[in-house]
């Protein structure tokens, strides 16, 4: 009995040492940089909010947030490496409902699953918008899909790689166009937009955060805004249901996540820090400049995004089924 007490009681001390040596570690993270993996080339949309929200959370937590731009796959070359990485919070990913949620369909054999990430915090609310080459002999939407249909698979559009958010877009805009076209993938979203500028493709399926500079500049004719309302930005960008397509919806989300083992005190701190960055000025402005929302004080709960990511885990289940490699 008195054997059976004594383990009881040095297993307790083991948990509770445990649990002490957690929250030192957190009271004093983080003590070095910490990276922060982008799942494709620098430029796009996904690298774009995740220096803007790096700046601001380094500032809150005191130390440097580095950017690692890791692409290929569609974002999975990416979350294999974080999903590999020290659970410590000094290794986080910013993905998105491409990486994060139609990954899984598209790449059934992956050596990660929803379950590898613990979900740290919704940073972006992002639309996105189908663009042309300025050359391209069509106006507006109506003409574009009047075209694509008169010419089926000739028509190729550009995309940040299979599995991408920028994917989903295309998918979901020539399922509602009924279009046949040539989805072609890259390493992010920005080589895509490289090439629909150069005339090398006949556009991109994009975020506005990385595409509206472009449509102002008229390096590219902007179509089509997949949202309800127009985006500031791009004033005369038509709405889905204002240019004839109201099926059309691409309104998504960016976040960020920890690998799977990472102490809660230490996701906390890095909610909170992600918090503190969305909410500031500099932040807000940049968003804005990119036709980017913050999400509202309610949605900053790692809850939420793990809510969006079963969500939409299951969406693109059953969109994508035809795509699984």
């Amino acid at each position: 009995m008195i054997s059976f007490v004594l383990k009881r009681l040095s297993a307790a001390v083991i948990v509770l040492a445990s649990i002490s040596s957690t929250a030192a570690l957190a009271q004093d993270f983080p003590k070095r940089p910490i990276t922060m993996i982008v799942p494709f080339a620098a430029g796009g949309t996904s690298d774009v909010i995740a220096r803007t929200v790096a700046e601001q959370m380094g500032i809150a937590l005191g130390q440097t947030i580095v950017i690692e731009n890791v692409a290929g796959a569609g974002g999975s070359t990416a979350l294999t490496r974080a999903s590999r990485a020290e659970p410590d919070g000094y290794t986080v990913a910013i993905g998105n409902a491409g990486t994060n949620a139609a990954t899984y369909t598209i790449y059934p054999k992956l050596p990660f699953t929803p379950e590898s990430f613990v979900p740290i915090a919704m940073v972006a609310k992002t639309f996105g918008i189908i663009a042309v080459r300025k050359d391209f002999p069509a106006k507006d939407l109506k003409e574009f899909i009047a075209y694509a249909k008169a010419n089926p698979g000739k028509i190729n559009l550009g995309h940040a790689g299979v599995g991408s958010s920028n994917y989903l877009i295309c998918k979901s805009f020539v399922t509602a166009a009924g279009i046949d076209a040539t989805l072609v993938g890259y390493r992010g979203a920005a080589p895509a937009l490289t090439d629909a500028v150069g005339s090398q493709i006949d556009g991109v399926c994009d975020a506005a955060a990385s595409v509206s500079q472009s449509i102002n500049e008229k390096l590219v004719k902007g179509l089509v805004v997949g949202s309800t309302v127009r985006l500031a930005t791009l004033p005369d960008l038509p709405t889905s249901a204002e240019a004839g397509l109201p099926e059309f919806e691409a309104q998504g989300w960016n976040g960020l996540f920890a690998p799977k083992g990472t102490s809660p005190a230490v996701i906390a701190k890095l909610n909170a820090a992600a918090r503190t960055a969305v909410e500031t000025d500099a932040v807000k402005k940049r968003f804005a400049d990119l036709s980017t929302v913050t999400p509202d004080s309610d949605e900053h709960a790692p809850e939420v995004l793990q809510k969006l990511v079963t969500r939409d885990v299951e969406k693109y289940r059953k969109m994508l089924a035809d795509d699984a490699k």
